[in-house]
């Protein structure tokens, strides 16, 4: 046997001890003839591993339940108190649906990852101030949600402007000069942003789509008039793009209301690698400023 390959079956008796209270061991009662070759009445070979314990498989049961409970506990104090020292000291708008509270501890009783923790406790603090905020689906999805998965929400936050006017939040991908009737071929033309360039890989977009944080397709804006202002806000900075002449179109991606209510737990600056490339990459067509917001 390999080291690699030693190493992951004592991670996964380490595992699997963590979890039943129990080693797990070899089972010495087989000879290696009957663990080879023989079979029970029902057709199965015999496995040559056993739980290292005299206890009934009811008490084994118990037992392992009264650690998941004490591991559920556990993991529900530590929420909650996040979610305390997160809480503002401010009014709220009333008490939270206590029917939303319920399903919320039953969502979270399982996260023992710290940094996952910490969301669901702010998701506690925000719906506590503003009752209403976090739908049932928002928690359910933050429930499925991996680490992986929200590392690349994070990642994407970063990207991610509000714009007033439609009360969305969007990743600006490009632009292109809508065609006349005289210009046919104009929308070839059209100028993207190499996400890449900013630390952002098609697959962590892809991945925010599979779990539904984002729409999977490319949305575009209208056509935007000489002049007319767009204003995009990123956490303490604020965008102002207004085209330097007629029928210019944005495209981007959109969060969708999931997305949006999960986007909110991150309070990220904006990526500067992606501010540099909307600036350059909007140069020719937008007067592109940034303002700092105070606080």
């Amino acid at each position: 046997m390999t080291v690699k390959a030693s190493q992951a079956k004592i991670n996964l008796a380490n595992i699997i001890e963590s979890k039943l209270g129990y080693a797990i061991v070899k089972n010495s009662a087989l000879r290696p003839s009957v663990q080879n070759e023989s079979y029970d009445a029902q057709g199965r070979s015999p496995v040559p591993f056993r739980i290292n314990s005299e206890d009934s498989v009811f008490t084994r049961a118990q037992n392992r339940q009264q650690r998941l409970l004490i591991n559920q506990q556990q993991n529900i104090e530590a929420i909650m108190a996040m979610a305390v020292n997160f809480c503002p000291d401010v009014t709220s708008n009333g008490q939270p649906d206590s029917d939303w509270v319920e399903r919320f501890i039953a969502l979270c009783e399982d996260t023992s990852n710290e940094s996952m923790q910490k969301l669901w406790a702010k998701i506690l603090a925000g719906e506590t101030v503003a009752p209403g905020t976090f739908s049932i689906k928002s928690l359910q999805t933050l429930k499925q949600m991996t680490q992986r998965e929200a590392d690349a929400l994070q990642k994407c936050t970063a990207l991610c402007g509000y714009n007033e006017k439609d009360d969305s939040h969007l990743i600006l991908l490009g632009f292109y000069k809508k065609p006349s009737i005289f210009d046919l071929l104009r929308k070839g033309n059209k100028v993207s942003l190499n996400l890449g360039r900013a630390g952002i890989s098609f697959p962590d977009i892809l991945t925010l789509m599979d779990i539904g944080l984002i729409y999977r397709k490319e949305i575009e804006s209208g056509a935007l008039k000489a002049g007319q202002e767009l204003n995009l806000t990123f956490l303490n900075q604020k965008a102002m793009l207004k085209p330097k002449s007629n029928d210019l179109v944005l495209s981007y991606y959109k969060f969708t209301q999931t997305g949006d209510e999960l986007r909110k737990l991150i309070n990220m600056p904006v990526n500067k690698g992606y501010k540099q490339l909307l600036s350059s990459a909007l140069d020719e067509e937008f007067d592109v400023t940034w303002h700092t917001l105070k606080k």
